[in-house]
């Protein structure tokens, strides 16, 4: 990490390019998780949504984050990714922008 950045200073972006302040998330249960709509393992959409309605009132917030960085699994445009997400498996927490999790341009968040 470049600096010393703490949780709550995150800034990432979201689907629509606006930015998404983790300052908001303080007092909730937060779990990250990358995501791809062309993976082996894109059935978890339906594991999560489940989990993060169940538990969203009691302070659970789901933040997925697409990445395209292992084997072009996630190959969509924000647009494309929100319309899978929904359409799909009816997701309702929040996915963000497609970021890199690793690598020279990793996102703060994976960092």
């Amino acid at each position: 990490m470049a600096s010393a950045t703490t949780f709550y200073s995150l800034k990432p972006l979201d689907s629509k390019g606006e930015t998404y302040d983790f300052e908001a998330l303080k007092g909730k249960v937060v779990l990250i998780v990358n995501v791809a709509s062309k993976c082996g393992f894109t059935g978890q959409y339906e594991g999560l949504e489940k989990l993060y309605e169940k538990y969203k009132d009691d302070g659970l917030i789901i933040l997925g984050f697409p990445c395209n960085q292992f084997g072009g699994q996630e190959p969509g445009t924000a647009e494309d990714i929100q319309n899978f997400c929904t359409l799909n498996y009816g997701i309702k927490f929040p996915v963000l922008g497609k970021i890199d999790v690793n690598g020279e341009k990793a996102s703060p968040v994976y960092e």
